[in-house]
């Protein structure tokens, strides 16, 4: 596979999510442990938690960015990209795997030249891969919001995403 130069998706905060962030801070401000329900209010204000944010927290709460990014980092509930408008998951588990989700998962990453983890620079697409979504008898599975794929292969991949690129 060839090497891919990925664009970063633009942060575009508002002023009115902004203001909601300086509220949750000030309303944890000075408490012990604050850090995670602060950045768990960021993320539910932003969707995910770009540099731009742990900025604003590191300095709301007076603590460095390197703490920040630390717990953001360590923690699987946070993420550092934005989510698309189409947020697929490929399962990953051992039944999943088995039946050729690591091929489906590839399939997906080239079909939107996109890497786990990312979002299109349009926003409309992104990608993880995950553990077991409890649909194993319908291996390989991946999602895309609510609508579940099972027993999907390699060839149906580019028709399934032609639906959502519309």
């Amino acid at each position: 596979m060839s090497q891919k130069v990925t664009e970063k998706v633009p942060f575009n905060g508002t002023k009115e999510q902004e203001e909601k962030l300086l509220a949750v801070i000030a309303e944890h401000k000075g408490m012990n442990g604050a850090l995670m329900p602060v950045l768990q209010k960021a993320q539910d204000i932003y969707g995910y938690l770009p540099f731009e944010v742990q900025k604003i927290i590191a300095e709301g709460l007076e603590c460095s960015l390197e703490e920040v990014y630390g717990v953001v980092t360590f923690y699987s509930q946070f993420s550092l990209n934005p989510k698309g408008k189409y947020k697929i998951g490929v399962c990953l588990g051992t039944a999943c795997y088995v039946k050729g989700s690591g091929k489906i998962l590839e399939k997906i990453q080239e079909n939107l030249n996109l890497a786990v983890g990312e979002c299109t620079p349009d926003g409309k697409f992104s990608l993880e891969a995950t553990r077991c979504i409890g649909a194993c008898g319908l291996a390989p599975v991946f999602t895309i919001n609510d609508d579940v794929y099972g027993r999907v292969t390699e060839d149906e991949i580019d028709g399934i995403l032609a639906k959502y690129k519309e």
